[in-house]
């Protein structure tokens, strides 16, 4: 049957309201709509799947996964992908082919007797809607931090234990630490620090004078300034902080009464000039020169008033006196951090070139006393579930405490955090924040406790489904209870142990070998890794040393750094094809011959496709179904930034190729993939999506692959890929060119 839907184009937008929404009950509770592994044709096999429907949904939860996913959300995980996907996928693969996967979504459905493998689990998305619905679920993942946090993430918590355990530490910590996040005003009143400014220094090569790396003397606007145009700049010659319009140029300060211009400070791009001589030079060749990571000056704070107000203040010699009294406490600490070296890598490459050679190194001493203090009194911790808990906690706020994040501006999240981009980027005016924080923290352990942990208990508690809406006019997110049980889960020990009847078995190793049984799992669900640069293991080691300082380094934890030369992700196509294949291998191996493998996957490169219809087709699955869907977060930095941001993922959905009879090509493929990826389009753009040429690549490109996984042999598939390159680019041109209205929705055959 063909599913209705709505278009909900102002969803796009920031102010979405949700609003909430009770199911209907029978007796007082939900009633349960029970599905089984069923035979034959799957829902999300049709050619009807509302992807136009399940991506209105998807964009509300993107604006704001860790509100509306908060579970996955608990610790950093550079791929989120959306619940709600991943819970029509589930339903998908086990409700028959032409149920109303709409009306199933938002439906109390039970999936009994069936089990989902993830075998890149990442932040745990598809084990969490998996078990949400009542199906017992198997993830895994190479990465020990990823791991880590599926763990915290879906086990059975004492709700109430944990919060006596976090007073307990607020009591005992709390105190010690901000009281080195305390100033003097004027009047000698005693006000907490929200936030201190640095900026790193270099030594001029010529003249060796102090050069700040200031790029602009502003450093601290509203995020939106023309609504609230005053912003703060620092002065160069006295050191004073001014009020200035967010747009000016040249100012006076307003304490030296010297001019200067805001927009011009010593560091321009890649190059800085000396205040002093006016040598220009290369900073990151002069920092590499120097043999030790740049130092830093603090230069401004920003106080929380005793009548709750906000004020920009100089830094000043008893803040100096402050730091280094905490540099002499951090001295006589034993074993205070982990000292672990970075590895070079795409992803730390750039911060060895500034000389960061160990993690301790990004951050500075106030921030590691503080650090200390913490994972000291977290490692006391009797309970192993509170302990392991709170140490996700602990290891969340490193993210924001650190010499890599910076400053937002007042409006939002004040801190930026350090992956911000995919790459750890030094940074050349750090924001240090409070690490227990105050009431208006940004970033701190104290908020990121109540916005991480206390929602995402909230959230297991109650778990709910996001309705696209609409009131006054204006468009909505409607929250609807009842759908799903509860997360929180006794975590079977191994494989024979979740054989036995436990839910839920996570497992942190190599997925191309598991202990799992042949031809015992249902329905394989996943997003694999990417072949491009990103590389999770070298930015998770940031997270992973801190983790292995406070728990030991027993199990996966032994090695120091989570690289592993099994991880599929790769810049090298031969290397990814060959790990992914593996791990697909593992797979079919698992399997039931009816069972479902389905993943989400997008990519701009056609080396990305080519290695995944490799690797597909060398384990043995061919595509039955490919489906365009909303991906990921809408305000994601990296997408921000592309020329050609992707906003879909395809659903790829798989099936073993032993029930695929063998087609052999005769000059007509574009025939049947031409017809299919223009009506995909046509569908997405008159539900109101603008779709950019790599969108429409990724649909086409997907719709190759269905088609091609059905050649006799992967040799034939690659070939007639290969040969089609030229055709794809201009076909792709014409598809995106084509307006929506001139669009003509053909029958997608195959």
């Amino acid at each position: 049957m063909r599913v209705s839907y709505r278009s909900t184009d102002a969803l796009r937008t920031h102010g979405i309201h949700a609003q909430q929404m009770e199911l209907p009950l029978a007796n007082g509770q939900p009633t349960n709509i029970p599905l089984s592994v069923v035979q034959g044709p799957r829902a999300i096999e049709d050619e009807d799947f509302p992807f136009e429907a399940l991506s209105d949904i998807a964009e509300i939860e993107s604006w704001r996964k860790e509100i509306n996913r908060p579970p996955y959300h608990i610790h950093k995980w550079w791929a989120h992908r959306l619940g709600s996907v991943f819970r029509a996928m589930v339903i998908g693969a086990f409700a028959p082919r032409g149920s109303d996967l709409i009306d199933l979504f938002y439906r109390p459905v039970r999936i009994t007797d069936a089990v989902v493998f993830d075998p890149f689990m990442g932040s745990g998305t598809t084990v969490g809607e998996s078990a949400k619905l009542g199906v017992r679920a198997i993830g895994r993942d190479i990465n020990p931090v990823a791991h880590f946090l599926v763990k915290n993430a879906l086990s059975l918590h004492d709700r109430k234990g944990i919060l006596r355990e976090f007073r307990a530490m607020e009591r005992d910590v709390a105190a010690r630490i901000r009281r080195f996040y305390r100033a003097s005003l004027p009047d000698g009143m005693q006000v907490d620090v929200l936030y201190f400014f640095w900026v790193k220094t270099v030594d001029c090569p010529k003249c060796r004078a102090n050069v700040d790396l200031f790029s602009s003397y502003v450093f601290a606007r509203h995020t939106y300034p023309k609504k609230h145009p005053e912003a703060r700049a620092v002065c160069p010659h006295c050191g004073a902080i001014c009020q200035v319009h967010y747009d000016a140029s040249v100012t006076r300060c307003s304490c030296c009464k010297q001019a200067f211009d805001v927009r011009a400070g010593p560091a321009n791009g890649r190059k800085a000039t000396c205040p002093s001589c006016s040598h220009s030079f290369v900073i990151a060749e002069t920092v590499r020169k120097n043999g030790r990571a740049p130092s830093h000056r603090l230069y401004a704070k920003l106080v929380l008033m005793p009548d709750g107000s906000k004020a920009y203040l100089s830094a000043t010699d008893e803040d100096r006196r402050l730091y280094a009294e905490a540099e002499d406490a951090l001295a006589q600490r034993l074993d205070a951090f982990p000292v672990a070296p970075i590895k070079p890598g795409y992803n730390t490459d750039q911060a060895l070139g500034y000389n960061y050679r160990y993690w301790h190194e990004m951050f500075n001493a106030r921030q590691l006393l503080c650090l200390s203090i913490l994972a000291s009194r977290i490692g006391a911790i009797a309970d192993p579930a509170r302990r392991d808990l709170l140490t996700c906690l602990f290891s969340g706020t490193l993210e924001f405490n650190n010499l890599f994040a910076s400053y937002k501006g007042e409006g939002t999240g004040a801190v930026r955090h350090m992956f911000s981009h995919h790459i750890l980027k030094p940074e050349r005016v750090p924001l240090e924040a409070n690490v227990w924080g105050t009431r208006k923290s940004s970033g701190s352990f104290s908020t990121i406790f109540e916005g991480r942990i206390r929602r995402a208990l909230d959230y297991a508690d109650r778990p709910f489904e996001l309705r696209p809406g609409s009131r006054n006019g204006r468009s909505t997110g409607e929250k609807v209870y009842g759908l799903s049980e509860k997360i929180g889960f006794p975590l079977a020990k191994d494989y024979r142990d979740f054989a036995g009847g436990k839910r839920i078995y996570l497992s942190c190793g190599d997925s191309s070998a598991t202990d799992i049984d042949e031809k015992s799992v249902d329905a394989i669900l996943t997003d694999p890794p990417f072949f491009d640069n990103v590389h999770y293991s070298q930015l998770a080691d940031f997270f992973h040393v801190w983790q292995r300082h406070i728990l030991g380094a027993d199990g996966y934890r032994e090695n120091s750094t989570t690289r592993s030369p099994h991880e599929v992700q790769s810049a090298d196509a031969e290397t990814f094809e060959e790990r992914l294949g593996a791990v697909l291998t593992e797979a079919h191996r698992v399997l039931k011959d009816d069972g479902i493998l389905a993943f989400t996957y997008h990519h701009s490169r056609s080396e990305g496709w080519r290695s995944v219809l490799a690797a597909l087709m060398t384990a043995g699955f061919g595509v039955t179904a490919a489906h365009p869907v909303k991906a990921e977060m809408s305000v994601a930095m990296p997408k921000r930034q592309a020329r050609e941001p992707i906003d879909l993922d395809i659903i790829v959905v798989c099936r073993k190729r032993s029930a695929f009879m063998p087609h052999h090509w005769n000059g007509d493929l574009w025939d049947i993939v031409l017809p299919a990826a223009a009506n995909q389009v046509a569908r997405l753009r008159n539900a109101g999506r603008r779709l950019s040429r790599n969108d429409v690549r990724v649909i086409v490109m997907a719709q190759m692959l269905r088609q091609l996984s059905s050649s006799p042999t992967v040799e034939t598939a690659l070939g007639l890929l290969e040969a089609s390159t030229r055709d794809v680019e201009s076909h792709i041109d014409h598809l995106h060119a084509t307006d929506s209205t001139a669009a003509t929705i053909h029958g997608a055959g195959g």
